[in-house]
């Protein structure tokens, strides 16, 4: 995932778990309960993961927060978007194709003023599919961290697989999004949260 910074907004949930997935119970039994800091700006958000897209969440190569600082920005807006783009982009060698999504985002962000905080997940998946560049893994990411939606299970993120694959004994070979979907149906409206205490798993010794 990509490295969003603040401000952020603390949102706690509860996740009401049963034995239809005995492993989530016992990770939730040896963890505490994470809780997102999100910006609450899709604009920034988005901007974050495109540039540092596939990169984990957890990744200490702090590209994006790097390129704000070269650029003596804190937080990326349309109105300072010139300044990135003058001290960092420039440097960092984008590809084609990356540099013309981060195009194409700003020229939908200047000509669109949607609340996403009052669309519906299924609205928010079709307004930013219109973009160029952007995929089904950035939109979850979005939807996941930025605005805390709670029924969000991103099974095309590579570490998340990782995570259920050793947890859950799935074979990657065969189907695993089947598998992984199947799993993450017993969590019902609560898949967010679910997601974040497997991504939790990733920075403790778990007895499961």
């Amino acid at each position: 995932m990509c490295r969003f910074k603040s401000p952020s907004n603390r949102k706690e949930m509860s996740l009401k778990i049963d034995n239809k997935d005995p492993i989530l119970q016992k990770i939730i039994a040896q963890i505490k309960q994470p809780v997102i800091n999100s910006t609450n700006d899709v604009f920034h958000d988005l901007m974050s993961c495109v540039i540092e897209q596939q990169i984990h969440y957890r990744s200490t190569k702090r590209i994006f927060a790097k390129a704000l600082e070269r650029a003596g920005i804190e937080h990326l807006t349309v109105e300072n978007f010139h300044l990135l783009e003058r001290h960092s982009l420039s440097q960092m060698k984008l590809a084609m194709g990356k540099y013309e999504t981060i195009m194409a985002f700003i020229e939908y962000w200047k000509n669109n003023t949607l609340d996403f905080n009052i669309l519906t997940d299924k609205q928010i998946i079709e307004e930013l599919s219109k973009i160029k560049g952007i995929g089904k893994w950035t939109i979850d990411m979005i939807l996941l961290f930025t605005l805390q939606r709670p029924d969000v299970f991103p099974c095309d993120d590579f570490h998340l697989r990782q995570i259920m694959v050793s947890l859950y004994n799935l074979n990657p070979t065969v189907k695993l999004k089947a598998q992984m979907l199947e799993i993450a149906e017993s969590w019902e409206s609560q898949k967010s949260l679910a997601v974040l205490y497997l991504f939790e798993t990733k920075k403790v010794k778990m007895e499961i």
